[in-house]
């Protein structure tokens, strides 16, 4: 008898199926913690999704131009406007010129809403944080790589 994809016949096979499962329940438990921080912050999934993506650009030291949160978002430079309109007019980014190209405009964080973000999110970070403590550098390496190439595997079919 032939084995499904959701039969996994090794033990190879079971401790992929047990990973699988695993990065659906935290993929899960990230969209109901988001959907709660959304909630809380009242506004919708692109809004908070350009605010996640400016934080992490941020601890880079990266600037991030209007056209890295329609790449990014995956969304027209028409409907980046509309959402960048939206985040400005409630004090949550600000449009500031580029430091070195004057034409550009950069988009960035205002304090008060660096501030309501980590207010909402710095408890769960926190906590996140003290789980990762728990494993050695050569684990947290290995974490990384697979993280880095699951999320390459889903962007690429995802575009």
């Amino acid at each position: 008898m032939s084995q499904g994809p959701w039969q996994p016949a090794t033990a190879h096979e079971h401790a992929v199926m047990d990973l699988l499962l695993a990065v659906r329940a935290f993929s899960d438990a990230l969209d109901r913690m988001n959907g709660g921080m959304k909630d809380d912050m009242d506004m919708n999934a692109s809004d908070l999704a350009a605010l996640r993506m400016l934080i992490m650009r941020e601890q880079r030291g990266e600037i991030v131009s209007p056209h890295d949160v329609a790449r990014h978002l995956r969304i027209s430079t028409a409907s980046t406007t509309k959402l960048l309109d939206r985040l400005t007019d409630s004090g949550h980014v600000e449009r500031m010129p580029h430091p070195t190209d004057r034409r550009a405009r950069v988009i960035r964080l205002t304090p008060e809403s660096r501030k309501t973000f980590y207010r909402h999110f710095g408890e769960r970070m926190a906590a996140m944080r003290a789980v990762a403590d728990r494993y050695d550098e050569a684990e947290l390496a290995l974490i990384v790589r697979f993280l880095g190439e699951m999320g390459e595997v889903i962007a690429a079919h995802g575009e």
